[in-house]
């Protein structure tokens, strides 16, 4: 995975009223934190740091006053209804270093025919990766299977220095039979007269 190089700022100012001016600057406020340092406040670009976040588990090097740091976001909170950025924590990594992210599960093929579903028991596959190394995602092949079948964590194939953050029998997708309608009552069939 490629860093997203970004620019940030320090902050001094905390609390709300500081948090808007820097939101109505087009400015999120952030917090660095890891590898038992002061946390670091920042303040980065609003619509930069958007784009960014559409990589998920994005590894961004913020260049904060002519200083570099490499770090992914590990808490974003968005406004409710308009989904705007309001805040971010960024963990600081290093290479070389193992971090525990959630990948993205997609699935590829076509489930046996008979109307059968597939049900996502987890969204997301809690991992340890390089922190230089995150994948994207995690693609599960569900080709021909049946109802009744389950995808376990151990079943899924990651990719090299990846390893499983969650127990290896975890259900992960299912395979579930579709539910058939009862046959609607003909009109007129069974009414008292």
């Amino acid at each position: 995975m490629a860093e997203i190089k970004l620019a940030a700022e320090s902050r001094d100012e905390f609390g709300k009223g500081a948090a808007r001016r820097l939101r109505r600057e087009e400015k999120v406020p952030g917090v660095i934190y890891g590898h038992g340092a002061e946390p670091k406040h920042v303040a980065v670009d609003s619509h930069a740091l958007m784009m960014a976040l559409k990589t998920p588990n994005a590894l961004i090097r913020l260049d904060v006053d002519g200083k570099s740091e490499l770090v992914i976001p590990k808490a974003v909170q968005r406004e409710a209804i308009r989904r705007f950025l309001v805040h971010v924590d960024f963990l600081a990594v290093k290479k070389g270093e193992k971090v525990s992210v959630e990948l993205p599960i997609q699935t590829e093929g076509e489930l046996a025919p008979g109307g059968n579903l597939l049900e996502h028991l987890l969204n997301t596959l809690p991992v340890e990766a390089e922190a230089t190394h995150i994948p994207e995602s995690v693609t599960v092949s569900i080709a021909g299977l049946d109802a009744g079948h389950t995808v376990l964590a151990k079943d899924i194939e990651l990719p090299a220095g990846v390893s499983l953050a969650v127990e290896e029998d975890t259900a992960v997708l299912q395979v579930i039979a579709a539910q058939a309608e009862a046959p609607a009552e003909a009109e007129g069939e069974g009414a008292e007269g």
